[in-house]
């Protein structure tokens, strides 16, 4: 990865751990910026942000590795289980694995595979979203984004699952997701408003965020200057 994108890589796993009011701690940090400068690689930093202790420094840490080494792209429920498995092995027993369970107002967790499948069939006709002007796109992809979420098909960690997979859909679609233009009260705002059947909100958001595609650079962004404009 060139520097630019290490320094992407490291702005949206922060991004993506702030989204979930997590922050990574002293060692994770302090080895983020030995990354950037090319002094250590990928997996090096996981190991040291593991001695912070914290899921917040593992997370962040295995971001950037899913960053630089990336996953399949298969646009259903097997490349959300890849994201969440790259994200939390070694943190969490459950990585890359379905809930089994869930309270009043979750999707039944014996339908997950299939509302999964439903919904990677309907991005397969529609060709990922690709050749859709943005304004259609938008609308879009917030719909998807909704509908994934009200799958949630893990325990734990099924947004910043999310943000991944939007990022990488959005990029081979033609267009790039900024994330760093997106706070934590605008991002809760809109879960709320989708869990109440609304979607406007998140179209929101994604409308705030979606730049022209770069497809020379890494596409996990937050931060515009940290980003394909290098």
């Amino acid at each position: 990865m060139t520097p630019a994108e290490r320094a992407s890589a490291v702005a949206f796993a922060l991004r993506n751990c702030a989204l979930d009011a997590m922050a990574p701690g002293r060692m994770a940090s302090r080895s983020a910026v030995e990354y950037e400068h090319g002094l250590l690689g990928p997996s090096r930093l996981v190991a040291s942000a593991d001695r912070d202790g914290t899921v917040a420094s593992g997370v962040f840490a295995r971001t950037v590795l899913l960053a630089e080494h990336g996953w399949r792209h298969s646009g259903g429920l097997d490349e959300l289980r890849a994201i969440h498995h790259g994200l939390f092995r070694g943190i969490r027993d459950d990585a890359g694995e379905l809930r089994v369970d869930g309270g009043p107002g979750f999707f039944p967790a014996s339908l997950i595979e299939t509302g999964a499948g439903n919904i990677a069939a309907q991005l397969e006709r529609e060709r990922g979203l690709s050749c859709l002007d943005r304004d259609v796109y938008v609308r879009r992809v917030a719909s998807v984004y909704d509908e994934l979420g009200f799958l949630h098909p893990f325990a734990e960690g099924n947004a910043m699952v999310l943000r991944i997979f939007a990022s990488r859909l959005s990029h081979d679609a033609g267009w790039d997701l900024d994330w760093g233009a997106v706070t934590r009260d605008t991002y809760e705002r809109a879960k709320r408003a989708a869990f109440q059947g609304r979607t406007d909100a998140f179209e929101g958001v994604f409308d705030a965020i979606v730049r022209p595609v770069n497809p020379t650079r890494v596409f996990l962004i937050a931060g515009w200057d940290q980003g394909p404009a290098h």
